[in-house]
């Protein structure tokens, strides 16, 4: 079925994920009877988003049009580009996914725990071109903070539509060089639309060579005299040897703690991108038998995730791992936006603990970011010499000014899109336009599944975490059509009903007087009547008695 925004001869492209926004990016490009789907991410959540564990994409729109789908392309193997694989695969039959060297290792890690669910992954190559009926796909190496970053080049009828993946431009890389001999040639032949990476659009300048950041982290490693416990990202195999590298330098053992950071090392390993003499790594309990300066502690919990290592080793809820006088703690990492209060909790907590925090700063560079700054985006966009721009993985003021830096590289006025997500952006060779919106939203998994979550869901344990529960039980005789007894109050993060005695007597008195009224005006026992009633009397008496809102839930016992 044809979509109903495009014309039979236009190219649709439109996200459904990672438009104002960092996470959950999800891509698709759209030709007739064929959908060409780049990365499937998901997003952590913020702290309004109580008892959540991931956000996905919506996606009924894919659902709806399955049989359009030929292949799922994966940019590389950062969690908000490959987090989401497995609840797709949950909604829907994908018929091939194609990734790359590390990408590929960690989404085979990652299926392992959600068995049963059936998946075709196959490994592509630099120079690999993967052909359907009117569209084909193509790569080019980028750089970035993982290995295996690519580009991917889709042909369409219409031309050569370039999605960057996440990069930058590192001429000193730890790994392998980018090709910019593809990239370059990429211009020369013409792109009608660029999608481009816009998470450093506010920085100025190139970001630092992760070769840089080596040589700090071995000059910190030299001066320390107790434990190092180090965070970093998991996925971030680069810093992860740069780390193994600065510990056998300076004689140290690992133990790896937190698992998604245990898997990145035994993916590592196979696939080579870890390489650590023989005996390096040693378990939790070994650590004892070595003194604080032989000992590297590699962990998860650079954003202050509640519970990562780091933050339970922090918070002094660590099972195996408790803070030294003399440990020094090393963020690795830049925080990610809306992580900073939780990054801050940790590090206020450490240094309770007396320990030496060291984060990122002028005189230690841990971390440099895999993102381009301004200039490197400049190169990029001059490279690509794009008729048509999209800006893209970025919350809203990053593509906004991504797309100011478009124009001031050549691209024409009116030829940048910053769109939201569900945008459909419809191109052919000489227009391009917003046609429509499909569904887009966020789905919330919540548990082992993917949660019936909404805002009315969230608001309830918003308010619950904030004021509490009040509960009011209340037993009512059928026969006689009265009370028994007096109502029961139980209270639940509200207040300590021992040391508010006079209150819970009052509360229950009210509650009593209320029912008995109710009664006495209707002649059939009508249970919705009465629990309306209550929560109407004490949502009033309770906020005029304690300034607090805590949610009310009556409970009437028929007898």
């Amino acid at each position: 079925m044809q979509n109903q925004f495009l014309k039979k001869h236009e190219v649709g492209v439109f996200a459904l994920g990672g438009l104002g926004e960092v996470g959950k990016n999800m891509y698709c490009v759209e030709y007739q009877n064929e959908i060409v789907i780049i990365d499937a991410g998901i997003m952590f959540p913020d702290d309004s988003l109580l008892g959540i564990d991931y956000v996905i994409p919506d996606y009924t729109y894919l659902k709806e049009n399955q049989d359009k789908i030929k292949a799922l392309i994966i940019t590389h193997g950062h969690e908000d580009h490959i987090g989401g694989i497995p609840w797709l695969l949950r909604e829907m039959k994908i018929p091939k996914i194609y990734a790359n060297g590390l990408a590929l290792g960690l989404i085979k890690n990652k299926m392992q725990e959600h068995q049963g669910i059936q998946y075709n992954l196959l490994e592509f190559f630099d120079n690999d071109i993967i052909r359907f009926k009117h569209l084909s796909v193509s790569f080019f190496r980028t750089n970035h903070s993982i290995p295996d970053s690519f580009g991917i080049i889709i042909k369409t009828p219409q031309g050569k539509i370039v999605h960057t993946g996440d990069f930058k431009f590192d001429f000193t890389p730890v790994g392998k060089d980018a090709d910019y001999a593809k990239m370059a040639r990429l211009g020369q032949e013409g792109v009608l639309l660029l999608l481009s990476d816009s998470t450093g659009a506010e920085v100025e300048g190139f970001t630092k060579s992760e070769s840089t950041v080596s040589e700090s982290i071995k000059d910190i490693f030299t001066y320390m005299k107790g434990r190092a416990i180090v965070a970093t990202f998991a996925s971030n195999i680069h810093r992860v040897q740069q780390i193994i590298e600065a510990s056998v330098a300076t004689k140290r053992k690992i133990a790896v703690f937190g698992r998604s950071m245990e898997r990145t090392v035994e993916v590592g390993e196979s696939l080579g991108y870890i390489d650590a003499p023989h005996g390096t790594f040693v378990s939790a309990k070994a650590l004892k038998h070595f003194s604080p300066h032989e000992i590297t502690i590699l962990c998860t919990g650079s954003q202050g995730e509640p519970f990562a290592a780091l933050s339970r080793i922090a918070a002094g809820t660590h099972r195996q791992i408790k803070i030294k006088s003399g440990d020094t703690v090393i963020f690795s990492s830049s925080a990610i936006p809306g992580n900073q209060a939780g990054i801050n909790k940790t590090i206020n907590q450490l240094f309770k603990r007396d320990a030496n925090v060291i984060t990122h700063s002028p005189l230690s560079d841990t971390h440099t970011s895999g993102h381009a700054g301004n200039d490197e985006l400049k190169l990029m966009l001059k490279l690509m010499k794009p008729k048509y721009f999209m800006p893209m993985h970025g919350e809203h003021r990053m593509l906004k000014i991504h797309a100011q830096t478009a124009l001031a590289c050549g691209v024409k006025a009116g030829n940048e899109f910053v769109l939201d997500n569900g945008d459909v952006l419809a191109l052919s060779q000489n227009k391009a336009q917003v046609k429509g919106r499909i569904k887009a939203s966020n789905v919330y998994i919540d548990g082992k599944g993917i949660g019936d979550i909404g805002h009315v869901v969230l608001k309830d344990r918003k308010i619950l975490s904030e004021d509490g529960l009040l509960s009011a039980i209340v037993t009512i005789d059928e026969k006689k059509h009265e009370l028994i007894g007096n109502s029961i109050i139980v209270s639940r993060g509200f207040v300590y009903m021992k040391d508010h005695t006079a209150l819970t007597k009052e509360i229950s008195m009210k509650v009593d007087q209320k029912v008995m009224h109710t009664l006495s005006q209707h002649k059939d026992l009508n249970i919705g009547l009465i629990k309306r009633d209550i929560i109407r009397l004490l949502n009033d008496y309770i906020v005029s008695k304690t300034e607090r809102n805590p949610m009310i839930l009556p409970v009437v016992k028929i007898v």
